[in-house]
C-alpha cells in the first residue's frame, strides 16, 4: 500500500485532555482535513488525581469506559490512520503505566503521552490549519490540567510554553467544594500570575498580530459574552466582557448558582476557575481582544499525522536539528544509519518488525553521538540523557523513551539486567533495534568512507543470529575481533551471535 494518503481516506484522532476526551474522525481532502465525525465526553482526568498523584480507580474507569465508547465508533478507520494523544493529567499521573496497560487492552494503538511544549507546538498546528488571518499570532489554550501558549507564523510556532495551570486543577485547588468568593477568585488569579511570570517579558518582546484561544473554557467564555451582548462587533471576547463575566460569576457564591445561556451543565463546575486563569492572562499579557479558533489539539494531531504520510515528518527535522544542536558528525552518522538500513532489511522478517521500528532505528543511528557534545567519557549515557529529558517535536514520551534506551545501549558492555528495563520499555523489538544499532556503529568504527567489507546478517530465529563478512579478515583484523567480542555481549541478553568470514569461522 502507498505511503500516501489519498482525498477521501479517514484519519482519526483521539485526545485525552485532563477535563474532556475527544474524538475527531476525519476525511483528507486536496490535502485539507475535512471533520466528519466527532465526539466529547467530560471524563476528568485530573480530578481524580489524589494526593499522591495517583489516578483513582473511578477515575480510570471513566476514562476506560469513555475509550471504549469511543473505539465504538473507528470501525471505518484504519489503525495506521489513528492517533491517541494523552496530555497533562497522564503526565503527572504515578500510576499512569497502569491505566495505559488496561486502555491497552481496548484500544487498537497504543496511548502517547506528549509532553507539555509538543502539546502546544500540536495546538498551534491545528488552530494554524483553521484561521484565514496571516501574520503573527499568539495562540491560548486553557485545558484541565495546564494552558499552553504559543506565539507563531503561518504554520510554523516560535515560542511554545505549557504552564501547570488548568480549570480542573485550579478548581481543586481555589473553588473546593464548587463555593465562589472574591477572595477565592483573587487567589486562582494571583497563582496564574505567578505561574505565567517566567515567560511574560520574552513573549511581550516578540509580540503578536492577533490573539486566538481554543478549547473548552475559551469557547464557553466568549459564548456567554455573545450572548450576553458583552463581545464586539466581530463577537470577538474583549477585556471588558471579560470583566463584566467576571463580575457577573462573583455574585454567585456557589457553582450551582451559576446561570448563562448556552452554558453546558457539565462547564459550570469549572468555570471559575477557567475564568480566573484567562482573566489573569488577560491581565499579564496587556490583551484587549481575541478570537476564538475551533482548531485545537485533535486537529492538530491529525494535521502532524497527514504530514507523516506526505513525507513532511516533523520528527525528521527534529532529528537534523538535533545533529546541528550538538554539532554532531553527520557524515558518519549517516554511514550508520546506512549500514543499519542494511542490517534490518536483512532480519524485519523474521524479527516481525515494521516500518515505525525502521524509523525508529533510522533515527537513532542519526542521534547516536549527540552525547559527545558534552563529554566523549560515556557519550552513550550522554546522549540518552538528552533524548529522554529534552522536548523534541513531534515525539511523545514514548518515542523519546525509545529513542534513549537504543543510544544508551549502542556501545560498551551489556548488563544482562538491562535487557529486562528495555523489554519493559518496548518489548522484544526494542532489545532487536538495539542489537542491530551496535552492529551497524561497530561496523563503521573506522569512521572512512573507503571500502568496507560486504555484511549479511541472518537470523535463523530470535536466539540465533549470523553475521556474514565477505573478503580476506586479514584487511580488516580489527572489525573481526571487536566483531568476536561483541559475541559476549549479545550472549548477555540471550542472543547466540555467530561470525561467518573466509578466514575465520566462530
Amino acid at each position: 500500500m502507498s505511503d500516501f494518503l489519498i482525498d477521501e481516506e479517514l484519519l482519526a484522532a483521539i485526545d485525552m485532555g485532563s477535563n474532556s476526551f475527544h474524538l475527531a474522525i476525519a476525511r483528507v481532502d486536496h490535502g485539507e482535513v475535512k471533520k466528519v465525525a466527532s465526539m466529547s465526553e467530560k471524563v476528568q482526568l485530573a480530578a481524580g488525581l489524589d494526593e499522591n498523584k495517583n489516578l483513582t480507580e473511578a477515575a480510570q474507569q471513566r476514562g476506560l469506559a469513555c475509550l471504549a465508547r469511543f473505539v465504538g465508533r473507528l470501525g471505518s478507520v484504519q489503525p495506521n490512520r489513528l492517533r491517541i494523544v494523552a496530555t497533562n493529567a497522564l503526565r503527572q499521573a504515578k500510576n499512569g503505566h497502569e491505566f495505559i496497560q488496561k486502555a491497552a487492552e481496548i484500544l487498537p494503538k497504543p496511548i502517547e503521552i506528549i509532553a507539555g511544549r509538543e502539546e502546544a507546538r500540536l495546538i498551534y498546528l491545528g488552530v494554524s490549519h483553521t484561521m484565514v488571518n496571516s501574520g503573527r499570532r499568539l495562540v491560548i489554550d486553557i485545558g484541565g490540567g495546564s494552558t499552553e501558549l504559543i506565539i507563531g507564523e503561518e504554520f510554523e510556532p516560535i515560542h511554545t510554553e505549557s504552564i501547570q495551570m488548568g480549570c480542573v486543577a485550579f478548581t481543586k485547588s481555589y473553588f473546593q467544594e464548587g463555593e465562589i468568593s472574591q477572595s477565592r477568585f483573587d487567589q486562582a488569579v494571583v497563582a496564574a500570575r505567578k505561574e505565567m511570570a517566567g515567560m511574560v517579558n520574552t513573549y511581550k518582546a516578540e509580540g503578536w498580530d492577533t490573539v486566538v484561544g481554543s478549547s473548552g473554557t475559551i469557547k464557553a467564555c466568549r459564548q456567554i459574552a455573545v450572548n450576553m451582548g458583552w463581545s464586539n462587533e466581530q463577537e470577538h471576547l474583549t477585556r471588558i466582557g471579560l470583566e463584566k463575566l467576571k463580575d457577573k460569576l462573583l455574585k454567585c457564591k456557589h457553582v450551582s448558582e451559576i446561570e448563562f445561556d448556552g452554558l453546558k451543565e457539565d462547564r459550570r463546575a469549572v468555570l471559575p476557575a477557567g475564568v480566573a486563569i484567562l482573566y489573569a492572562i488577560f491581565d499579564v499579557l496587556n490583551l484587549d481582544a481575541l478570537v476564538y479558533s475551533d482548531g485545537a489539539l485533535r486537529e492538530g494531531v491529525m494535521y502532524d499525522l497527514l504530514g507523516r504520510f506526505q513525507h513532511e515528518d516533523i520528527r525528521d527535522r527534529s532529528v537534523h536539528a538535533l545533529i546541528g544542536r550538538y554539532n554532531a558528525d553527520l557524515k558518519q552518522a549517516e554511514r550508520v544509519v546506512t549500514t543499519a538500513q542494511h542490517l534490518f532489511d536483512g532480519v524485519a522478517h523474521v524479527l516481525h518488525l515494521n516500518n515505525d521500528d525502521s524509523d525508529l532505528l533510522r533515527r537513532a543511528a542519526y542521534l547516536h553521538e549527540i552525547g559527545l557534545a558534552i563529554s566523549h567519557s560515556g557519550y552513550h549515557r550522554h546522549g540518552a540523557y538528552l533524548l529522554q529529558h529534552s522536548d523534541i517535536a513531534g515525539f511523545s514520551q514514548i518515542d523519546q523513551n525509545h529513542l534513549s534506551h537504543l543510544v544508551a545501549h549502542h556501545r560498551r558492555k551489556l548488563r544482562s539486567d538491562a535487557k529486562s528495563d528495555v523489554m519493559k520499555v518496548g518489548g522484544s523489538k526494542l532489545v532487536y533495534l538495539c542489537l542491530l544499532l551496535r552492529l551497524a556503529v561497530l561496523v563503521n568504527h573506522s569512521r572512512s568512507d573507503e571500502m568496507l567489507p560486504a555484511i549479511e546478517l541472518n537470523v535463523e530465529n530470535a536466539q540465533q543470529w549470523q553475521l556474514k563478512v565477505s573478503g580476506d579478515a586479514k584487511q580488516w583484523p580489527l572489525l573481526i575481533a571487536e566483531l568476536y567480542d561483541e559475541q559476549l555481549q549479545f550472549k548477555h541478553w540471550d542472543i547466540e551471535l555467530n561470525i561467518q568470514s573466509e578466514q575465520f569461522i566462530h
